[in-house]
């Protein structure tokens, strides 16, 4: 059997417009399929690039198989075949095809061939308009920004691995739950449906990765779930435009007034690698939640290694159960416009470039709702502090335990919990921003007053290391969470 691929790099236009210096690839097939001893092919790349071409590179399961090297031509043409060997009978082949510019901008696509059997790669390259089931013991590949339409539901069955291409800009790669779409995502203890990226060899029946340490982020963007429930919005708007994905595109608003709206189910999911910027300091989150409401589940989630925050959310009514994030490029978990949900049993493992375990937000328009949260463990980094109350930020902290922080006075401030601008400072002191039984591990030598600052220390106390009385239960995290599995639970 023989096809023909086409491979166009071409500077975007239209809405999605981009500079110049970017390439983009469009027109190569998802997947194909031939027997065992066929030839694909030929094959047709026609390249462009405004700035020039200096290569196009494609592999073949992650290995060097083909380069064409350019001189600064803005255009060319490449044939490429490949004849199926012995030991490609009953493989599925993932050919990735890469172009380079002279300033060292890329974009890949990814082609998924199979050989003499059903396809277990599977490549999605265009939005979800119509009820689809990913199928356990599958990879899913996604080669854009994904869109689970308004009235469409994905089915996710347990040990799912979802791979995202590489790409930034309007090029990002993300799977988006529209609003009055469905995702229904159910993984369980033994097969948790992992996200991921494509550079990333685990497959199905694995839970670390083979190949990827757990603090490498950006390289692909995240999983957005949107509703129609309640957020406190500027201007006192109903809807807007979630952050991460760009304005053109219609399917990233949420809000409405539905408090109990049902986006689906999300239960043993692992998040990794992601947080692609689409543009200066607008990058996607790993599990972003804009307006969720509250028949949505969402229970025993994992993010690791994300270039922007763990868990944010934007307003909406859902809670969420079981939750841990390692190695957050920004802030552990983040709340905006007035989320009016609960968050237990949590857990925070500050990398090197978390910024805050916690960012807690206010409301932005006059809706004011609040939340909780609840049963925490924060352990803490030299880079970063506890946690930041600002902007007029309401709710009910409890039950936290915080450790592993370094000293305020020798971190420019860093390792403390800090409420901040007048708003907040009034919510703590009229009981609309609480905070009740914390308890921290302090450096030897620090006073509780230096670390719970703006008075925050009443309801604060310190405990010898592992005497903490308070905090997450990590059972609900082990055998399907990475970090469980890497022992970063072991010293809680």
């Amino acid at each position: 059997m023989s096809f023909m691929l086409a491979a166009v790099l071409l500077v975007a236009c239209g809405e999605d417009e981009q500079p110049n210096n970017l390439v983009s690839i469009s027109g190569i097939p998802a997947t194909a399929v031939i027997e065992s001893g066929g030839m694909v092919g030929p094959v047709t790349a026609s390249v462009s690039a405004m700035d020039g071409l200096l290569s196009l590179v494609i592999l073949k399961d992650g290995t060097a198989f083909q380069t064409i090297n350019f001189n600064g031509e803005t255009s060319g043409n490449y044939a490429f075949s490949y004849t199926a060997l012995a030991e490609d009978a009953n493989k599925n082949l993932v050919f990735q095809f890469t172009a380079t510019d002279r300033n060292g901008d890329t974009q890949s696509v990814t082609h998924v061939l199979t050989v003499g059997e059903a396809a277990t790669i599977i490549r999605i390259a265009g939005n979800i308009d119509d009820d689809a089931t990913w199928k356990t013991g599958n990879v899913y590949i996604l080669g854009g920004r994904i869109v689970v339409t308004a009235g469409t539901t994905l089915n996710i069955e347990p040990g799912v691995i979802v791979k995202g291409e590489a790409g930034s800009g309007p090029n990002a790669t993300a799977l988006i739950i529209a609003r009055g779409g469905k995702i229904n995502a159910v993984g369980n203890a033994t097969q948790p449906i992992i996200f991921t990226s494509v550079a990333d060899e685990i497959e199905p029946g694995i839970i670390a990765s083979p190949n990827l340490d757990p603090d490498l982020d950006g390289l692909w963007g995240g999983l957005i779930v949107l509703g129609r429930a309640p957020s406190s919005f500027a201007g006192n708007v109903t809807e807007l435009q979630i952050e991460g994905i760009p304005p053109s595109d219609t399917n990233g608003l949420h809000g409405g007034n539905l408090p109990g709206d049902n986006s689906g189910v999300l239960k043993f999911i692992s998040i990794r690698h992601g947080g692609a910027n689409i543009g200066e300091g607008n990058e996607i989150n790993g599990l972003t939640l804009g307006s969720v409401g509250s028949s949505t589940v969402i229970e025993n989630i994992e993010v690791i290694g994300n270039q922007d925050d763990g868990i944010e959310w934007f307003g909406g009514t859902v809670n969420v159960k079981n939750a841990i994030v390692w190695n957050a490029g920004d802030d552990g978990m983040d709340t905006d416009q007035s989320w009016s949900g609960t968050l237990d049993n949590f857990i925070v493992l500050c990398g090197p470039n978390t910024d805050h375990g916690l960012e807690i937000d206010g409301p932005e328009g006059s809706f004011l709702g609040a939340h909780t949260l609840t049963n925490g463990t924060v352990r803490g980094n030299p880079a970063s502090e506890f946690g930041d109350f600002r902007d007029g930020s309401r709710g009910t902290f409890q039950k936290i335990y915080f450790f592993g922080f370094s000293s305020p006075a020798l971190t420019e401030g860093r390792g403390d919990l800090s409420i901040s601008g007048a708003a907040s400072l009034a919510n703590f002191e009229n009981n609309i921003l609480n905070f009740n039984n914390l308890q921290t591990t302090l450096v030897e030598g620090v006073a509780l007053t230096s670390v719970f600052r703006n008075g925050t220390h009443v309801h604060a106390s310190a405990v010898v290391l592992g005497e903490n009385t308070v905090g997450a239960d990590k059972t609900a995290f082990a055998g399907w969470s990475w970090a469980a599995v890497a022992g970063e639970l072991d010293d809680l």
